[in-house]
């Protein structure tokens, strides 16, 4: 599937970062100070454990897409903990429902396509990095917008906010504008935790409540 393998790309990039300069360290302290051979053997403890994580949060596995052309699955894999209506993020004139999904650091970090469609935006803006436990994290955080047309009805607008957190500092994006996405499609990655939210016309009837864990590109959220 498209993007497949990203996730694992931007985990050896941080442990390339990371680990190579605390190896370094290690053989310094080997070599320089032998009184402190000690130190090179934590170092290499807590690389080890380190590694582990950093691959693990950064696991990327195939969700398991419905077929129904007009089902909407969770964008993110983690916890509802809001549904609420609020102004359409891109035109605030008109009030859409919006489905807010909060990912803890022991959640898959990978987003996926809620609907099959065209992707119309993708716009960064910059901003705060509040825990993203607090729902209002999304209107004052570092955030991307990726606003879709479905396919299936023709023309449905669909949006999500990719917002980042405490933690997650890095959100990459990998839609573009103008480009066509599967259901249930690689589309991002938010390094460590974070909040998706995900916003659906007033009709979708949404088939999920405040408390549901969800899968993302699996967990049917609404029917269009």
């Amino acid at each position: 599937m498209k993007h497949s393998g990203r996730a694992a790309k931007a985990a050896t990039l941080i442990l390339a970062k990371t680990i190579g300069p605390a190896l370094l360290v290690a053989v310094a302290f080997w070599l320089l100070l032998p009184g402190l051979h000690w130190v090179p053997t934590v170092l290499a403890g807590l690389a080890v454990v380190f590694t582990g994580f950093v691959l693990w949060f950064f696991r990327d596995p195939e969700p398991q897409v419905p077929s129904d052309a007009r089902l909407v699955v969770a964008p993110a894999h983690g916890k509802v903990d809001v549904i609420d209506q609020v102004p359409w993020p891109n035109d605030p004139s008109q009030k859409c429902q919006r489905i807010s999904i909060f990912l803890s650091v022991f959640d898959i970090h990978v987003q996926q396509a809620p609907v099959a469609g065209r992707v119309d935006l993708v716009r960064h803006t910059p901003g705060l990095f509040l825990n993203a436990l607090k729902t209002e994290s999304a209107a004052h955080n570092e955030n991307v917008l990726i606003c879709l047309t479905a396919s299936d009805p023709e023309g449905t607008p669909i949006a999500l906010r990719l917002i980042a957190g405490l933690i997650a500092r890095r959100i990459l994006p990998w839609a573009v504008s103008g480009e066509t996405v599967a259901r249930g499609e690689r589309i991002s990655l938010i390094q460590f935790g974070s909040r998706v939210d995900l916003y659906l016309p007033l009709n979708a009837a949404l088939q999920i409540q405040v408390g549901t864990r969800v899968i993302g590109g699996q967990t049917v959220v609404a029917r269009l």
